[in-house]
């Protein structure tokens, strides 16, 4: 074997080695800023975290808090109200009379008393019973409502979290590809120098740097970019920058198609709210049909007058039950009941149309996240194939029967099989969690 022969072998050795090695060897990010260390955070933690921050989720829950006082407010009318009153009149003249002005007892007499009056209702004939029931309904549908607001801030923050995860994957493969680049300018440059190599294998590994440069640039910021969104949903108003905890892998196959559309009817809590919503208008469309009805109440009064006219007694109580029919109002209560009953309706289908809707997006998340799987299983492949022809270009490259176009090509396919696989990681895990929040069981 000649000695320039020989010579070249060996050089190239050392290259294609400190290639692989740099190519092999983790990068690690730039170190952090003492002044703001990077925040350790699971995806149970961001959740929590969210959760705790958000002022939706606070909201929500407050919301459902208040409609536990709408049911109070109705079930009040089962209780006697009481009332203390204390009352002076100075009348002017003795025995002042009212003489126009109404139906009243217009004596009015000079006097000072204090008395409790009692007020029980004893039956509207349903009224308020469908009332309280209705309130208790739109509580529930409350409560269903603050549950669907966590469940997609619980979706919103998987997907954030994911995606930072997968930028910073592709910023890690970035890196070790520049640094790889890098090396091979260094080496290839020195073996033209030393006339082994052509200005145009320089040129060539050059052009190869500069993309690399471009690469990482891109990836820098979809990685800010994608650190901002997080923070954003975590409730922070600035940037926070973490160091995101990779979590285990979601099942390799979906569930079955009909149990997830079966879960999603079952488990949904929009769905759930809904038909609360629907219920408690059907409730309320009966109390307003009972405004027809009779109602009965009973009325007790009890007092003293320490300070009174001669005409007056000291003390005074009363008691009676009060009978109260509409005859005419003039088409109130009609329209009501009418508005009742179409708002009742409009519930029903709102409702029925959510479940359609229901079954359409889980049978994309389903399909979705079975794509997703393929696409791993794909990329994975395709990373292995890609690794294995970057390796065989680089021996076809030492052994000098192809050109550093043909390496250069076979570590762009590379890079980019690892940059598919990072996608495909994370995006089934995107997909997962979207299946989840979709059937109701993102928890």
């Amino acid at each position: 074997m000649p000695p320039l022969l020989n010579m070249k072998i060996v050089l190239f050795a050392i290259l294609s080695g400190g290639v692989l090695s740099a190519a092999a060897a983790p990068v690690p990010l730039a170190p952090p800023d003492p002044e703001s260390p990077p925040v350790p955070l699971t995806l149970a933690a961001a959740r929590d975290l969210a959760l705790r921050r958000l002022p939706r989720a606070v909201a929500a829950q407050l919301r459902a808090e208040g409609a536990q006082a709408q049911v109070e407010q109705a079930r009040s009318a089962y209780l006697p109200m009481v009332n203390a009153y204390l009352t002076a009149v100075d009348a002017g003249n003795e025995n002042t009379r009212i003489l126009a002005g109404g139906l009243n007892n217009p004596s009015i007499y000079d006097r000072a008393a204090g008395g409790v009056a009692i007020s029980q209702l004893l039956t509207d004939f349903g009224r308020t019973g469908n009332l309280t029931a209705g309130a208790k309904l739109a509580a529930r549908a409350e409560g269903q409502n603050a549950a669907a607001t966590r469940e997609q801030i619980l979706l919103e923050v998987d997907v954030s979290f994911f995606s930072a995860l997968q930028a910073q994957a592709i910023l890690r493969v970035a890196d070790q590809t520049l640094q790889a680049r890098r090396f091979l300018v260094d080496r290839v440059s020195a073996l033209a120098h030393n006339q082994l190599k052509s200005s145009l294998d320089v040129s060539f590994s050059q052009v190869a740097l500069e993309e690399a440069e471009l690469l990482r640039q891109k990836a820098a910021g979809d990685e800010e970019a994608a650190e901002a969104a997080l923070s954003a949903d975590l409730g922070y108003p600035t940037e926070q920058h973490f160091v995101l905890a990779d979590p285990a892998p979601p099942p390799a196959a979906p569930p079955d198609l009909a149990a997830a559309l079966a879960a999603a009817r079952r488990d949904r809590p929009d769905l759930a709210r809904l038909r609360y919503e629907r219920d408690a208008a059907r409730r309320f469309a009966r109390a307003e049909n009972d405004l027809s009805g009779p109602t009965v109440t009973a009325t007790g009064t009890v007092g003293d007058a320490p300070w009174r006219d001669s005409h007056l007694p000291e003390h005074y109580a009363a008691g009676g039950v009060n009978l109260n029919f509409p005859i005419f109002t003039g088409g109130l209560y009609r329209a009501r009941q009418h508005e009742a009953r179409i708002k009742a309706d409009i519930a029903d289908q709102n409702l029925r149309e959510a479940e359609d809707d229901a079954d359409r997006d889980v049978r994309i998340a389903w399909v979705n996240l079975r794509t997703a799987g393929q696409r791993q299983t794909t990329a994975a492949q395709l990373v292995r194939h890609a690794r294995e022809a970057y390796q065989l270009a680089q021996a076809r490259y030492q052994a000098g029967s192809s050109s550093i176009v043909e390496l250069s090509q076979a570590e762009v396919e590379r890079t980019s099989a690892e940059i598919g696989l990072a996608g495909a990681r994370y995006g089934l895990m995107a997909a997962q969690a979207a299946l989840e929040y979709q059937t109701g069981a993102l928890k």
